[in-house]
């Protein structure tokens, strides 16, 4: 069976309460999002530099809800 990104974030959300200890609970979420929204945001600007292969920076904005500046900006975090 393979995981769908809802039943892969079930399953990470579920392994921050196989501790009792809620210091340690804290901390893992902190340092996972933490890598979490660095990693999203370099995901984020490799589909929209790829998308952009062929086309405006306007349709591309288009495709993904956001204007072609705000498309191009998300594909800079790349850099």
């Amino acid at each position: 069976m393979t995981k769908t990104p809802d039943t892969a974030y079930a399953a990470l959300v579920d392994t921050f309460t196989e501790t009792d200890d809620l210091v340690e609970q804290y901390r893992a979420i902190k340092r996972i999002e933490d890598r979490f929204d660095s990693d999203m945001k370099q995901l984020k600007a490799t589909i929209a530099t790829k998308l952009y292969e062929g086309r405006t920076w306007s349709q591309v904005g288009e495709m993904l809800g956001v204007t072609g500046a705000r498309a191009e900006q998300i594909s800079r975090a790349a850099r």
